[in-house]
């Protein structure tokens, strides 16, 4: 006894057994029950959602006799009659299927048009069925047009096509149209395990779920990699044996790149990428199941209360990445996850093209860029390494000027002389050559005159070299001068509070939140007040006419003046002093704990850089 595919031995043979396509089923019960017929249907959709079924099942539901021999139209086909016993297995005399992907020319057109003169031999209806139908010519379809506008009254039309952006519209114009949707996963997974339960095939849910999601929306794909998979599995389906056939990538590899981005670990992503090279894993497949992910936690960071699935085992992992990862991040990439699929083909490697995309997505994280580009601001503002701390230390606390406005008020005060070494000694930096008198090497310092007595602190000049870098354990930082950090002066008490409370009740957002955050009250009156900011970006006119109009709202009615220059206290400032004390306080805690301490002493253990989080 010959074996027979799953794929035709569960087609549907009637309205009830379809699944997923129950519009299309609805709208035809409906038109049965009520007579309400059609002259020609048009059926479209991709590969394997049921095209060439529904128009079986419409011609036995047209011609079908009941079991008794007194049966009309039906919605409901009796499958035992003559009719329907014929037309399940291709020989029904009314019933004519013609392959417009092998029968495209006007020549089989006319041929098929010429038996719609006769009145059907068994049946109540002749049926043609043309599927592939955007393959006919031109002029096969203009031969067609009289006869399918206006058919016998015997005669019924049903066309099939994956493509019906290729069918003329003078075609789509005289035919009923119904779209066959892409079947979900969850859909195609329900009818697998029902057919695996008739077959008395084991199989675990995850098989099933890999077998749906490769699958792509066709349950005949579907069906088919089912026979595939028994067959190599011997008789049962495991994850592990469907996940080796299909030579998709485990999840775990995907959670673990993604974690790793998400800390900006480039040497996991790397290590990963390999291990994904060494196995033998579809880069291809990597960045779908990526994009997969990145989908769903983008769906869940959202809507956080609706896409909770507590069926899915992998909802806690996902949920886990989504809060570690901002939003925005999320949607980058994502982004990149899809234009890198396209560049797999243009690298004479996929996995060194797979690599690069894995790197790009680390260099265009946010955080990361946002570091590189302050970076590059530092240096360029203050090139020498101590420059900036010696400044630092030696600037005066700046004074409020609660005057009212005039030009000499509001000048922006000149910064004080850099001291870096005591009175009457000078540092050599007259001895060094020119080219290195910004920024002298660490040979260049090596070589020098040993520093006299009465040189700089040692203090000073470590924390100079500790901000050059990276600390691999605790930060030698006192919290004393964090809390002196966040403290200011009572202007900017005051506008700190203020704009938190616009901030608060959303009056101010976007740009205006903006000014308002990254800007300082140099001085207020009655009736105006001046504001200072340091990039020009900020000081839009219509920015400040918002923040005015938001103050006023308020309770301050005053016109606003912006200047630019130099900024030390500002909201954006406070917020960043007040988040560094209590990373410093997280890092305290971390640090003090004796297990810790332990672990650091008799094992060697180390803290991660960036792990410590404040709660």
């Amino acid at each position: 006894m010959s074996y027979l595919v799953l794929a035709r031995k569960y087609r549907p043979r009637n309205f009830t057994e379809m699944v997923g396509q129950d519009h299309v089923v609805q709208a035809l019960t409906n038109a049965l029950t009520t007579r309400r017929l059609h002259h020609a249907y048009l059926f479209t959709g991709t590969r394997g959602v049921g095209k060439t079924t529904v128009s079986r099942i419409l011609a036995k539901s047209l011609n079908c006799q009941g079991a008794d021999g007194q049966g009309g139209i039906t919605a409901a086909p009796c499958g035992v009659c003559q009719a329907c016993t014929d037309i399940d297995s291709g020989r029904f005399i009314d019933y004519t299927e013609l392959d417009a992907a092998s029968n495209r020319g006007v020549d089989e057109v006319q041929a098929l048009l010429e038996q719609a003169v006769y009145k059907p031999v068994q049946g109540r209806f002749k049926v043609f069925m043309i599927d592939e139908v955007h393959m006919l010519t031109n002029t096969a379809f203009n031969a067609m047009l009289k006869t399918l506008e206006e058919p016998p009254e015997y005669l019924k039309f049903v066309l099939a096509t994956t493509d019906p952006q290729k069918v003329p519209v003078t075609v789509l114009s005289r035919c009923l149209q119904f779209n066959l949707r892409p079947m979900a996963p969850e859909t195609i997974r329900e009818h697998l395990q029902k057919v695996l339960l008739t077959e008395q095939v084991e199989a675990d849910v995850p098989s099933l779920r890999l077998l749906a999601r490769a699958a792509r929306g066709s349950m005949r794909d579907a069906l088919s990699l089912t026979d595939q998979a028994i067959a190599f599995g011997a008789g049962a389906l495991q994850e592990a044996t469907v996940r080796q056939m299909l030579g998709s990538v485990d999840r775990s590899h995907v959670f673990r790149l993604l974690q790793a981005l998400a800390r900006g670990d480039g040497k996991t992503v790397v290590e990963t990428s390999e291990a994904l090279r060494t196995h033998g894993l579809s880069a291809a497949s990597t960045l779908e199941e990526m994009s997969g992910v990145l989908q769903r936690m983008a769906v869940l960071q959202a809507v956080p209360d609706g896409a909770q699935d507590d069926n899915d085992p992998e909802f806690a992992e996902i949920a886990q990445l989504a809060a570690l990862m901002p939003a925005d991040e999320t949607q980058l990439l994502y982004s990149i996850c899809l234009h890198g699929r396209g560049d797999l083909g243009l690298a004479p490697d996929e996995y060194a093209a797979l690599t690069m995309v894995l790197l790009r997505l680390l260099a265009f994280k946010p955080a990361v860029a946002d570091a590189v580009m302050q970076e590059k601001k530092t240096l360029k503002i203050a090139p020498h390494p101590g420059a900036e701390l010696a400044a630092r230390l030696t600037e005066p606390a700046p004074t409020p000027v609660l005057a009212p406005l005039s030009r000499a008020a509001v000048a922006t005060p000149q910064a004080p002389p850099v001291a870096l070494a005591p009175q009457g000694h000078r540092l050599p930096v007259r001895d060094m050559p020119r080219a290195q008198a910004h920024a002298p090497s660490r040979e260049a310092l090596a070589a020098q005159d040993p520093v006299p007595p009465e040189s700089p602190p040692p203090a000073a000049r470590i924390e100079a070299v500790q901000l050059h870098e990276q600390p691999d354990s605790r930060r030698d930082v006192p919290l004393e001068r964090a809390a002196a950090a966040v403290a200011g002066s009572p202007e900017g008490d005051f506008w700190y509070g203020t704009v938190q409370a616009l901030i608060a009740s959303e009056a101010i957002t976007a740009m205006v939140r903006e000014l308002a955050l990254q800007s300082q009250l140099v001085a207020r009156d009655s009736d105006q007040w001046l504001l200072r900011v340091e990039r020009e970006s900020l000081n839009q006119t219509g920015s400040r006419e918002r923040l005015a109009a938001a103050l006023a709202t308020a309770g301050y009615p005053v016109s606003l003046v912006a200047e630019v220059g130099r900024v030390t206290d500002s909201p954006a400032k406070r917020n960043a002093a007040a988040a560094a004390q209590a990373q410093l306080v997280a890092e305290k805690i971390v640090f003090d704990d004796p297990l810790v301490q332990s672990l650091m002493r008799d094992f060697g253990a180390k803290i991660v850089p960036g792990s410590i989080k404040p709660g």
